[in-house]
Formats: C-alpha cells, sequence, structure tokens
C-alpha cells in the first residue's frame, strides 16, 4: 500500500511561481512511476506531468512544457512540480499519483493506482 501526502498548494498572482511536493509512504516508492493530475471545478482530471522510476522518462501535457518541471528524489520518497510563469488558468486540484510498472509514463487517469488528497492551487489575474 503507498500512502501520498501533497503538500506547497496556494494563492500566487498571474507570472508567479509555486513548488508542489507529495510525499510517499511505503518501500516500493523506486518502483513506482509518478504522475500530477489536476482538476477545475466542473472539469475532468487531467494529466499534467508523469517521471518514471529512474527520472529519466519525463511527459507533460502541452500547455505546461516550458513552464512547469517534475523531478523525483528517491531516497527521500518524493516528488516535485515546479510551476513557473502560473496562469490563472492553471487553477485547479493538484493531485500526486503512483502507478507500478514504474518503467513507463501514462498519461490516463485510470493508470494510476494510488491517490493523494489533493492541494489547491489558486493563480489570480
Amino acid at each position: 500500500q503507498v500512502q501520498l501526502v501533497e503538500s506547497g498548494g496556494g494563492l500566487v498572482q498571474a507570472g508567479g511561481s509555486l513548488r508542489l511536493s507529495c510525499a510517499a509512504s511505503g518501500p516500493t516508492f523506486s518502483s513506482l512511476a509518478m504522475g500530477w493530475f489536476r482538476q477545475a471545478p466542473g472539469k475532468e482530471r487531467e494529466f499534467v506531468a508523469g517521471i518514471n522510476w529512474s527520472g529519466g522518462n519525463r511527459h507533460y501535457r502541452d500547455s505546461v512544457k516550458g513552464r512547469f518541471t517534475i523531478s523525483r528524489d528517491n531516497a527521500k520518497n518524493a516528488v516535485y512540480l515546479q510551476m513557473n510563469s502560473l496562469k490563472p488558468e492553471d487553477t485547479a486540484v493538484y493531485y500526486c499519483a503512483a502507478k507500478p510498472w514504474g518503467g513507463y509514463v501514462r498519461e490516463i487517469v485510470e493508470s494510476y493506482d494510488y491517490w493523494g488528497q489533493g492541494t489547491q492551487v489558486t493563480v489570480s489575474s
């Protein structure tokens, strides 16, 4: 069983930055692929970024490429999402997720077995 706890959300002005963190429990973290998803009110949950077990394979949705960076520290059982040049359309609840078979990143919600409780990110214009 893997438990995930996100932190680092908050209110920021457009153009600002935030760093989200996800702390994972359990002995298998280094074998998992990790993802960040987000869900805005009235919208479906969507993929933001993902990273495989080694950090050698990273995916991003097009709208965040060049602005967001996903990284992980297997020694600390943690994954991070550095968000720069934030826009009002980035406003959402951000979720950390984990999937087994960590060699591959997947961009669909159904591929992930474990989820955190979410952290709110609000970007004001």
